[in-house]
């Protein structure tokens, strides 16, 4: 038995064969218990104050984009949307949150951030149409409500269900994301500085809002982590000095938040777009300053170049996970800790010929087979990408349909149903301390 452990471990990553002593089954629908906080980690475990596991079982809500909002209120109040939530069985929300947000967020009221946003991309619908619609689903939003009033509402609202909220930096400049050329990707004090990429990340503005949101936590339990950036990305002459930039940025940006709310559970992503940790294996990131808080992420979807299929072969995609950053769950590892695939998902609209595939295109449909697979395996913690029906605006578009997103348009219920059963084995607990 343990020398297949270890075989599995070296090809795959899955640090340990299922327990069936500890299989529980998917829990009951629409009932969920919250876990007993603050959470911290041992070994590659998340824990409750009992010592008890959390598996994290979430959907990504976005909220990152130009208004500083998340979206879907124009749809639906917001009681439904965290509703729908529980019903579904996620645990845990996923909220993205730009840095523009910290600093406009406790000042800016929804409707002067969305009047702006309409004069900006002159798109008068925005304010005319789509904001009317945000006060008609949810009549709290008042004229001095302002944007983080918004944010503070919808974790607060989460938790009265018992749904706890993990914060994610996923932009400083609120928009969308993410490419080479965005401005986002990589601190502007890095070597190899170039415009395209790292225009609008600001080093000393990441960090002064990673301790905001980190302070606002406080007031706020149900928010139990912080992902320090999502999706950090290099480009041309960046990165090229042996990671040094990544390790003294978040070693520092670690630190900052852990002394700001030390409840916090604090969530690093790798280089190469979330998928690449490899360098801790020669060089471990020193996270002494902030111990038992510790959690890797991992993004996986079927277009990420770090994870290619092009013999069609799951079982060497799962070798590539395990090599790029599945080997964190590795026991007894300098680096060992908990791993969370904190975006993966598809394109929930395949044409009539896809039927077959369950909706889904061939591709996404191999993928998400094999990532589901590989996440079963590991018993992973997990969050997919995304609850968003649509936008208010995403990338000029009004009231953009978001074809990836787990609710329809209207935001009533799942676009894909099928999509619902291919993800359904994630939701058990067959692995623990």
């Amino acid at each position: 038995m343990k020398v297949l452990s270890l075989l599995l471990t070296l090809v795959t990553g899955i640090s340990a064969l299922p327990n069936p002593l500890l299989q529980d089954p998917a829990p009951t629908p629409g009932v969920i218990t919250p876990p007993h906080l603050p959470l911290s980690t041992s070994s590659r475990w998340i824990l409750d104050a009992n010592n008890k596991r959390v598996k994290l079982r979430c959907i990504n809500w976005a909220g990152h984009l130009e208004t500083n909002i998340p979206e879907g209120l124009h749809r639906q109040p917001l009681d439904y949307i965290t509703t729908w939530i529980a019903t579904q069985n996620f645990n845990c929300v996923r909220l993205t949150f730009s840095s523009d947000l910290t600093f406009s967020g406790p000042t800016t009221p929804v409707h002067t951030s969305f009047t702006t946003v309409s004069q900006q991309q002159s798109k008068p619908a925005l304010i005319n149409d789509i904001y009317p619609l945000i006060i008609t689903q949810n009549p709290w939003i008042t004229p001095n409500t302002t944007t983080l009033d918004v944010f503070a509402a919808v974790v607060d609202t989460l938790w009265s269900k018992g749904i706890i909220t993990i914060l994610d930096n996923h932009v400083s400049k609120a928009s969308w994301c993410c490419n080479l050329t965005d401005g986002n990707g990589w601190w502007d004090t890095a070597s190899g500085y170039n415009p395209f990429n790292s225009r609008f990340f600001s080093t000393s503005s990441w960090l002064s809002s990673l301790a905001f949101m980190a302070t606002w936590a406080k007031s706020h339990p149900g928010v139990v982590g912080l992902g320090l950036r999502n999706e950090l990305r290099a480009f041309l002459l960046q990165d090229l000095n042996g990671r040094r930039d990544w390790y003294a940025n978040i070693q520092r940006a670690g630190n900052l938040v852990h002394q700001a709310n030390k409840d916090l559970l604090i969530l690093v992503g790798g280089a190469q777009s979330s998928t690449d940790l490899v360098h801790l294996k020669t060089r471990m990131l020193d996270t002494s300053g902030w111990e038992g808080k510790n959690v890797w992420e991992m993004h996986a979807y079927s277009f990420t170049v770090t994870f290619p299929d092009p013999f069609k072969n799951c079982d060497l995609v799962k070798a590539g996970y395990g090599f790029w950053s599945g080997f964190v769950l590795e026991q007894d590892r300098p680096y060992t800790g908990p791993l969370f695939m904190s975006e993966f998902g598809v394109g929930m609209q395949g044409s009539e010929v896809d039927s077959q595939y369950g909706g889904l295109n061939e591709q996404d449909h191999r993928y998400l087979d094999c990532l589901v697979g590989y996440l079963e395996g590991n018993d992973a913690e997990w969050a997919v990408w995304a609850i968003q029906g649509g936008y208010y605006i995403r990338e000029g578009t009004v009231d953009y349909d978001e074809t990836w997103g787990l609710m329809d348009r209207e935001w009533k219920g799942w676009r894909n149903e099928r999509f619902r059963q291919k993800i359904q084995g994630l939701y058990a607990v067959t692995q623990g301390p």
